[in-house]
């Protein structure tokens, strides 16, 4: 027998428990789907250990509940995950665990979603509203690379990325410039490894100060001049880094975020660690320090680079345990971690998308008409600007149903 409700949510993400969230404060009885055994599975169960938030605290809150006052500035993975234990706790968010949604089909004017339990058991919800809280980063994405399958060495994805603890003293490339690919380059390096990273498009630099300094610039000034701000107050702090390998943008990094999704990497210390080799292309000094806590190890050593440049560019192909780049180059690796991103997995499943989502699996429309479309869907988390997004989402979604219910 189908399950009935007034709005079905899939996904308990950020997005989806604060979509209901919102819903509870309105009394506007949903339900939450969830393919995982808990909330927020990303963050408890594919994030690594020193990850922090990369905004400031008042731009990641949820709706209706800021951080305590106590809370760091920049909060740490476990210091988040409490936040959102909490929220679920306090807005009497219930989601229902190990439901992994088959197809969500539009008829005679209610959604009907098909949900599979444990190993064969298939359960019905039917509701007049269905929001889509999957996310963009519902699917991991590795690239496919000639020769990756006869790799001699581990490969794994960012989000099994934990520590360096099992990679001490092994050579390790990491792919992908992003936050994640940065950071995780940072913490190997940190514990001994031999670290090299692959770096296949332009990116902005900047540190947590200036993101924060440049958004709370843009609520006064265009955004071309918070770009030639962040721009310049990065060239001041890291020079002229395609030197290194690390390409710039055309256009600025506030710029390419509202235009394309496409994120600054905030800079840990990573760029430190390139500069002086401790990232890099050639031999590294066999006496390495696998203390990931000391830092006692004199820069120095790290000062005589190999004539090229210490980030490689885009893999070519792989043979055996050897990785050949676009340059012509060949090195050999004991580990690959893929810090690649992820894709969503919305058509997968959605048979009818009420004109919401193109073939990606992304909303046509741009922010900030991205949220809701025909038949009485919607999507949250899908506008690329965080948790600062998914908090507007959860917020109009459910006024706009709460008004539409008491018209």
């Amino acid at each position: 027998m189908a399950q009935e409700t007034v709005v079905v949510i899939v996904g308990a993400g950020p997005a989806g428990i604060a979509t209901s969230a919102c819903l509870n404060r309105l009394s506007v009885p949903n339900v939450v789907l969830e393919r995982e055994d808990c909330c927020a599975s990303l963050w408890k169960n594919r994030s690594y250990d020193r990850l922090k938030l990369h905004l400031a605290k008042q731009y990641c809150q949820l709706p209706n509940m800021p951080f305590p006052d106590d809370a760091p500035t920049f909060v740490p993975k476990s210091g988040f995950i409490h936040y959102l234990d909490n929220y679920v706790s306090r807005f009497k968010v219930n989601p229902l665990y190990s439901r992994s949604v088959r197809s969500a089909v539009y008829e005679g004017g209610r959604w009907r979603v098909e949900a599979v339990s444990g190993e064969t058991s298939v359960e019905m919800f039917v509701g007049r509203f269905l929001v889509v809280a999957t996310g963009e980063n519902s699917e991991r994405f590795v690239p496919k690379v000639v020769g990756l399958e006869g790799f001699g060495g581990g490969v794994l994805h960012s989000s099994e990325y934990v520590n360096g603890e099992r990679f001490r003293d092994k050579d390790v490339l990491v792919v992908g410039s992003g936050n994640s690919g940065m950071e995780i380059a940072f913490d190997l390096s940190n514990y001994g490894v031999r670290t090299a990273i692959s770096i296949r498009s332009p990116v902005h630099v900047l540190t947590k100060e200036m993101v924060q300094v440049g958004m709370y610039l843009l609520k006064w000034l265009p955004c071309s001049a918070v770009d030639g701000i962040a721009q310049s107050l990065s060239k001041l702090k890291y020079g002229d880094l395609s030197q290194y390998g690390i390409r710039t943008p055309t256009k600025g990094p506030f710029y390419l975020k509202r235009t394309t999704a496409r994120s600054p990497v905030i800079d840990v210390g990573t760029i430190d660690k390139i500069k002086t080799g401790e990232i890099r292309q050639g031999s590294w000094p066999k006496a390495m320090s696998s203390d990931p806590l000391d830092d006692s190890i004199p820069t120095t050593k790290y000062h005589a680079l190999p004539p090229s440049v210490p980030v490689f560019p885009s893999l070519s192909h792989v043979k055996g345990d050897t990785i050949e780049f676009v340059s012509g180059k060949a090195v050999q690796f004991d580990a690959i971690v893929f810090a690649t991103g992820y894709r969503t997995t919305v058509r997968k499943w959605l048979k009818d998308d009420g004109d919401l989502f193109n073939d990606n699996g992304m909303p046509k429309q741009r922010p900030p008409n991205h949220w809701k479309g025909n038949k009485g869907l919607y999507c949250a988390g899908f506008s690329s600007s965080g948790l600062f997004g998914i908090s507007q989402d959860a917020e109009n979604i459910a006024k706009d149903i709460s008004t539409i219910l008491n018209q």
